[in-house]
Protein backbone atom coordinates (compact mmCIF):
# COMPACT_ATOMS: atom_id res chain seq x y z
CA UNK A 1 0.00 0.00 0.00
CA UNK A 2 2.75 2.51 1.32
CA UNK A 3 4.72 2.10 -2.22
CA UNK A 4 1.74 2.06 -4.38
CA UNK A 5 0.79 5.39 -2.79
CA UNK A 6 3.52 7.10 -1.92
CA UNK A 7 3.19 10.08 -4.43
CA UNK A 8 0.26 11.22 -1.98
CA UNK A 9 1.89 10.21 1.18
CA UNK A 10 4.96 12.69 0.26
CA UNK A 11 2.74 15.80 -1.03
CA UNK A 12 1.07 15.29 2.86
CA UNK A 13 4.55 15.46 4.67
CA UNK A 14 5.52 18.67 2.45
CA UNK A 15 2.47 20.46 2.34
CA UNK A 16 1.20 19.74 6.39
CA UNK A 17 4.09 21.78 8.09
CA UNK A 18 3.74 24.87 5.29
CA UNK A 19 -0.05 24.55 6.44
CA UNK A 20 0.48 24.43 9.84
CA UNK A 21 3.24 27.15 9.88
CA UNK A 22 0.82 29.45 8.17
CA UNK A 23 -1.80 28.99 10.89
CA UNK A 24 0.28 29.35 14.09
CA UNK A 25 2.31 32.56 12.46
CA UNK A 26 1.86 35.63 15.10
CA UNK A 27 2.95 38.38 12.54
CA UNK A 28 0.09 37.70 10.17
CA UNK A 29 -3.44 38.82 10.37
CA UNK A 30 -6.37 37.07 10.61
CA UNK A 31 -8.04 37.87 6.98
CA UNK A 32 -4.49 36.60 5.31
CA UNK A 33 -4.06 33.97 7.75
CA UNK A 34 -7.25 32.50 6.49
CA UNK A 35 -6.56 32.95 2.08
CA UNK A 36 -3.34 31.23 2.63
CA UNK A 37 -4.10 28.65 5.02
CA UNK A 38 -7.17 27.55 3.28
CA UNK A 39 -5.49 27.82 -0.18
CA UNK A 40 -2.43 26.16 0.89
CA UNK A 41 -5.27 23.27 2.29
CA UNK A 42 -6.83 22.93 -1.04
CA UNK A 43 -3.43 23.08 -2.61
CA UNK A 44 -2.47 19.73 0.00
CA UNK A 45 -5.98 18.09 -0.94
CA UNK A 46 -5.59 19.14 -4.65
CA UNK A 47 -1.57 17.67 -5.05
CA UNK A 48 -2.61 14.63 -2.50
CA UNK A 49 -5.77 13.36 -5.06
CA UNK A 50 -3.48 13.84 -8.04
CA UNK A 51 -0.71 11.50 -6.38
CA UNK A 52 -3.07 8.72 -5.33
CA UNK A 53 -2.75 5.70 -7.63
CA UNK A 54 -6.56 4.35 -7.97
CA UNK A 55 -5.73 1.20 -9.54
CA UNK A 56 -1.94 0.21 -8.24
CA UNK A 57 -0.82 -2.76 -10.28
CA UNK A 58 -0.28 -6.29 -8.46
CA UNK A 59 2.21 -8.55 -8.55
CA UNK A 60 -0.91 -11.31 -10.19
CA UNK A 61 -0.93 -8.64 -12.93
CA UNK A 62 3.30 -8.33 -13.34
CA UNK A 63 3.36 -11.80 -14.00
CA UNK A 64 0.30 -12.07 -16.47
CA UNK A 65 2.13 -9.29 -18.55
CA UNK A 66 5.69 -10.97 -17.78
CA UNK A 67 4.08 -14.23 -19.41
CA UNK A 68 2.86 -12.26 -22.18
CA UNK A 69 6.12 -10.64 -22.87
CA UNK A 70 7.75 -13.61 -22.40
CA UNK A 71 5.37 -15.78 -25.20
CA UNK A 72 5.92 -12.97 -27.74
CA UNK A 73 9.33 -12.69 -27.17
CA UNK A 74 9.37 -16.46 -27.73
CA UNK A 75 7.53 -16.37 -31.18
CA UNK A 76 9.72 -13.45 -32.34
CA UNK A 77 6.64 -10.97 -32.41
CA UNK A 78 7.18 -7.67 -31.43
CA UNK A 79 7.13 -7.09 -27.52
CA UNK A 80 3.72 -4.88 -27.04
CA UNK A 81 2.69 -6.77 -23.69
CA UNK A 82 5.45 -5.30 -21.82
CA UNK A 83 7.70 -2.54 -21.08
CA UNK A 84 11.38 -2.19 -22.96
CA UNK A 85 12.99 -3.06 -19.57
CA UNK A 86 10.55 -5.80 -18.78
CA UNK A 87 10.98 -6.73 -22.07
CA UNK A 88 14.70 -6.74 -21.92
CA UNK A 89 14.39 -8.47 -18.58
CA UNK A 90 12.18 -11.25 -20.49
CA UNK A 91 14.60 -11.28 -23.67
CA UNK A 92 17.65 -12.44 -21.30
CA UNK A 93 15.26 -14.86 -19.61
CA UNK A 94 14.78 -16.34 -23.08
CA UNK A 95 18.54 -16.56 -24.03
CA UNK A 96 19.42 -18.04 -20.69
CA UNK A 97 17.18 -20.27 -21.25
CA UNK A 98 17.91 -21.37 -24.30
CA UNK A 99 21.90 -21.31 -23.32
CA UNK A 100 21.26 -23.52 -20.41
CA UNK A 101 18.63 -26.13 -22.59
CA UNK A 102 22.15 -26.08 -24.94
CA UNK A 103 24.41 -27.14 -22.44
CA UNK A 104 22.65 -29.74 -20.65
CA UNK A 105 21.93 -31.74 -23.64
CA UNK A 106 22.16 -35.53 -22.93
CA UNK A 107 20.72 -38.75 -24.20
CA UNK A 108 18.04 -38.69 -21.40
CA UNK A 109 17.47 -34.80 -22.56
CA UNK A 110 17.76 -34.17 -26.21
CA UNK A 111 16.35 -30.98 -25.61
CA UNK A 112 18.30 -30.04 -22.68
CA UNK A 113 16.75 -29.10 -19.10
CA UNK A 114 14.89 -25.93 -17.62
CA UNK A 115 16.87 -26.54 -14.08
CA UNK A 116 19.74 -24.57 -12.61
CA UNK A 117 21.03 -23.60 -9.15
CA UNK A 118 22.03 -20.43 -7.09
CA UNK A 119 22.89 -19.60 -4.12
CA UNK A 120 19.92 -19.75 -1.60
CA UNK A 121 18.74 -15.39 -0.43
CA UNK A 122 20.34 -14.76 2.71
CA UNK A 123 18.52 -15.71 5.69
CA UNK A 124 15.23 -17.55 4.21
CA UNK A 125 14.64 -14.02 2.59
CA UNK A 126 12.29 -14.59 -1.02
CA UNK A 127 15.49 -12.68 -3.12
CA UNK A 128 19.59 -11.70 -2.36
CA UNK A 129 20.24 -8.54 -2.18
CA UNK A 130 23.33 -9.27 -4.05
CA UNK A 131 22.98 -10.51 -7.47
CA UNK A 132 24.07 -14.03 -8.27
CA UNK A 133 24.94 -16.25 -11.19
CA UNK A 134 23.35 -19.54 -11.63
CA UNK A 135 24.68 -22.81 -12.73
CA UNK A 136 24.13 -26.20 -14.44
CA UNK A 137 24.12 -28.40 -11.76
CA UNK A 138 24.68 -28.73 -7.54
CA UNK A 139 27.89 -30.00 -8.18
CA UNK A 140 30.08 -27.42 -9.64
CA UNK A 141 32.77 -26.44 -7.73
CA UNK A 142 30.98 -22.42 -7.00
CA UNK A 143 28.26 -24.00 -4.99
CA UNK A 144 30.33 -26.15 -2.66
CA UNK A 145 29.64 -25.84 0.75
CA UNK A 146 26.98 -23.00 0.18
CA UNK A 147 22.59 -23.28 0.54
CA UNK A 148 22.10 -24.04 -2.78
CA UNK A 149 18.62 -23.34 -4.69
CA UNK A 150 16.82 -24.80 -8.03
CA UNK A 151 14.11 -24.01 -10.43
CA UNK A 152 14.15 -22.82 -13.91
CA UNK A 153 15.83 -19.60 -15.22
CA UNK A 154 12.85 -17.67 -14.15
CA UNK A 155 12.88 -18.60 -11.22
CA UNK A 156 16.48 -18.15 -10.52
CA UNK A 157 15.91 -14.45 -12.17
CA UNK A 158 13.03 -13.72 -9.38
CA UNK A 159 15.95 -14.61 -6.76
CA UNK A 160 17.96 -12.53 -8.46
CA UNK A 161 20.56 -14.94 -9.98
CA UNK A 162 20.52 -13.02 -13.07
CA UNK A 163 22.93 -14.59 -15.30
CA UNK A 164 24.57 -17.63 -16.24
CA UNK A 165 27.76 -18.68 -15.70
CA UNK A 166 30.91 -17.95 -17.66
CA UNK A 167 32.43 -21.18 -17.27
CA UNK A 168 29.75 -23.55 -19.31
CA UNK A 169 32.78 -26.15 -20.16
CA UNK A 170 33.89 -26.74 -17.03
CA UNK A 171 30.28 -26.91 -15.13
CA UNK A 172 29.66 -29.50 -18.32
CA UNK A 173 32.54 -31.38 -16.94
CA UNK A 174 31.48 -31.33 -13.39
CA UNK A 175 27.89 -31.73 -13.99
CA UNK A 176 28.50 -34.74 -16.67
CA UNK A 177 26.77 -33.62 -19.41
CA UNK A 178 28.91 -33.71 -23.13
CA UNK A 179 30.41 -30.53 -24.09
CA UNK A 180 29.22 -29.94 -27.58
CA UNK A 181 30.19 -26.03 -28.32
CA UNK A 182 30.94 -23.32 -26.62
CA UNK A 183 28.25 -20.60 -25.09
CA UNK A 184 28.88 -17.19 -24.86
Amino acid sequence: FFQNQLGAIITLIAFLPLVFLILTDKNMDPQTKKVAGGLGAALAVLATVMGISFKPSSVEQYTQDMNACAAQIKSGQPTTACSPDVAAQAQAIATDSAAVAAATKDAANPAGQDVVYWIAPENGAAQSTEPHVFHLCAGVSPLKDKTVNSGSVTEAYAQNAVRITKQIEMEQKQCGFTATTSIN
